[in-house]
């Protein structure tokens, strides 16, 4: 039984390490000061998808068998190629690599030297991503392992010293609907997205503690689970408060890396500022490499080695490279519209895994996602202002002012699924 605990505590460590991306920090705080007074509302929104998603992600993955691909495989084989590569490309060059290496700069360089240069930062920091990918080193591993402590040890400095001596008050909020609005930012962790690619690791993590009982395998991944999920409130709850506490000193269009590091210099003045740019800036780093191995590995493995993992990450890091001299607000708006196309498509997939277990209808997973895809490709086409005329008709579909326009279809479009015959079951293997 101790043992089961202490295996439980450690897997819920490093599911705690996986969620807990530098790049992430910079959304609580922002939330918090645009929510005011309603900033547990919108907090409680974030949760769900920052948190909550990606654990039952974790699990479906699970469920499917660690793969992404025999995921997809429950709609289709088309449809399983697609969701791979869109989530993969999301979390590696098109999105989540340019903006760590973009956050690493800005939190860790400029609040130093205001007028450091983006475009050499991003040079020397994808090049030194790219010389440690190719040849990877053990170096890279031990130091994330002591990364995650000491940026949670200055976080918990700086969230404590914020809740002891706040600030300021939360201010009249900005947003008309806080619970909707914290939802949505919840997209922008990406955790879900990725959370679909960590089932793997975690099952075979467990599989080598001696864990071969796929019900006891699920029993540990939900303890495991719990203490990610507490860890994670703890973190982004503290830091949507300090947003909240900051109303009154900082303006609502303050950008977003900018209040994190106004807040820390509040809260421990230059130790706090130096402290937090230095280590988000190295944590960034391994989170950059990892993400762009992994783009290298799964596209090696889907093409069967026809394309090479070195000339993957070579053109994942040049691409990147110039994806992060933007900056993080032009990366952030660019992948809004993106990830509110994307993510319905996952939470449907992940529900859908968890609800109807191991023998589902494939007739409920085709007409459920392919309703939420006809929706979210409307919603993309409206927010990117392309055939606008058409796509209007996404304002008038139920709960679309709470950005849950695919809700209703989805649900639909299971039902209808549900009431149609089902002529053989969903070969996952």
């Amino acid at each position: 039984m101790k043992k089961k605990k202490n295996d439980a505590f450690i897997l819920g460590a490093a599911l705690f390490s996986m969620f807990f991306g530098a790049g992430n920090l910079i959304f609580p705080p922002f939330l918090g000061l645009l929510a005011g007074q309603k900033w547990n509302w919108s907090m409680f929104g974030f949760f769900i998808t920052g948190i909550g998603l990606p654990l039952l992600g974790i699990i479906a993955s699970a469920k499917a068998g660690g793969d992404v691909d025999k995921l997809g495989r429950r709609v289709s084989p088309l449809f399983s190629k697609f969701l791979g590569i869109t989530v993969v490309l999301a979390i590696g060059p098109l999105l989540a690599i340019p903006r760590t290496g973009a956050t690493a700069f800005e939190i860790g360089v400029l609040p130093i030297m205001p007028n450091g240069n983006s475009t050499i930062f991003s040079i020397l920091y994808f090049g030194i991503t790219l010389l440690l990918v190719i040849k990877p080193n053990e170096v890279i591993d031990k130091i994330g392992k002591i990364l995650t402590p000491a940026l949670l040890i200055l976080l918990g400095l700086i969230i404590i010293k914020g809740l002891f001596d706040p600030m300021g008050v939360p201010v009249a909020e900005s947003f008309a609907r806080p619970f909707s609005e914290g939802f949505i930012s919840g997209y922008q962790t990406m955790d879900a997205l990725a959370s679909i690619l960590f089932g793997g690791i975690i099952t075979t993590s467990l599989i080598q503690n001696g864990y071969d009982d796929e019900k006891e395998q699920m029993n540990m991944t939900r303890k495991a689970g719990l203490v990610a999920v507490i860890g994670l409130t703890i973190v982004y709850g503290g830091l949507g408060y300090l947003g909240a506490t900051g109303g009154s000193l900082f303006s609502k269009d303050i950008e977003k890396v900018g209040l994190i590091v106004n807040i820390a210099n509040n809260s421990l003045e230059s130790f706090g500022k130096i402290g937090l740019g230095i280590v988000v800036s190295l944590a960034c780093l391994t989170t950059t490499i990892g993400l762009t191995a992994t783009v290298g590995q799964y596209f090696n493995k889907i093409s069967n080695g026809k394309l090479k993992y070195e000339a993957i990450v070579i053109a994942t890091t040049i691409f990147s490279a110039i994806m992060s001299i933007r900056g993080v607000e032009s990366i952030i708006a660019f992948s809004e519209p993106i990830l509110v196309f994307m993510y319905p498509v996952v939470i449907v997939m992940i529900l859908l895994t968890i609800i109807l277990g191991d023998k589902p209808n494939k007739n409920i997973y085709r007409h459920a996602i392919y309703a939420t895809l006809i929706v979210s490709t409307l919603e993309l086409l409206y927010r990117f202002k392309i055939w606008t005329y058409f796509t209007h008709v996404v304002e008038y579909l139920p709960l679309a002012s709470w950005g849950l326009s695919w809700l209703v279809p989805a649900i639909l479009g299971a039902v209808l699924g549900m009431l149609m015959p089902n002529k053989s079951d969903i070969q996952i293997n």
